[in-house]
């Protein structure tokens, strides 16, 4: 099921409660992205440092994460992902043959981001009860091929009421989709961990 921006999805269903406004923020910093950011552009780019991103009309599922947190909170993944490669690059995957830290992509890459959600203490249990997922925590999933991907769950539910949809970039720009569970999960967080 896609739900992109129609107008009664991007509303807000429910008041939310005064411990559920942190994750609310950050939802609607996903949300704001939808109908803004329409390519997938995986596409290597000299960004700025720190703060730096790529043109907003393009992206990947990792940009959305970083731009949302950026719009929400002013919290810099580009920044605080560098820092922490930088004092701990051997607890970072090797999966792209890098010898040391590179500020232009390694917040854009969701094996990073997992790892430093971990590192940061912000990892949750994986489990296939929608109830354990609440507005504002990030999953990550890995899809065919094998291929890492990263949402934010939000506020929004299917029209059953089982499930909450997930703001991303799976390869056409930022959408709303009923994704939590279509790929295997391979990671839960909610950061921070205090949130």
């Amino acid at each position: 099921m896609v739900l992109t921006a129609c107008p009664a999805l991007l509303a807000r269903p429910a008041a939310a409660s005064p411990a559920q406004s942190w994750g609310m923020k950050l939802v609607d910093a996903g949300l704001a992205q939808v109908g803004v950011t329409v390519l997938y552009d995986p596409a290597y780019v000299r960004l700025d440092y720190p703060g730096g991103d790529v043109p907003v009309e393009r992206g990947v599922c990792t940009d959305v994460v970083v731009r949302a947190y950026r719009h929400a909170f002013g919290i810099d993944l580009q920044r605080l992902v560098n820092e922490d490669m930088r004092a701990g690059f051997s607890a970072y995957p090797k999966i792209w043959g890098r010898k040391q830290p590179d500020r232009n992509i390694d917040h854009r890459r969701v094996p990073n981001l997992e790892t430093f959600f971990r590192r940061k203490g912000a990892a949750l249990d994986v489990v296939d009860d929608p109830k354990a997922y609440r507005p504002g925590d990030l999953v990550t999933q890995r899809l065919p091929g094998n291929l890492p991907h990263i949402a934010i769950v939000t506020d929004r539910m299917t029209p059953d009421g089982q499930r909450p949809l997930v703001v991303h970039n799976i390869g056409a720009g930022a959408r709303v989709e009923d994704t939590l569970f279509a790929f295997r999960l391979n990671g839960h967080f909610r950061f921070p961990p205090n949130a």
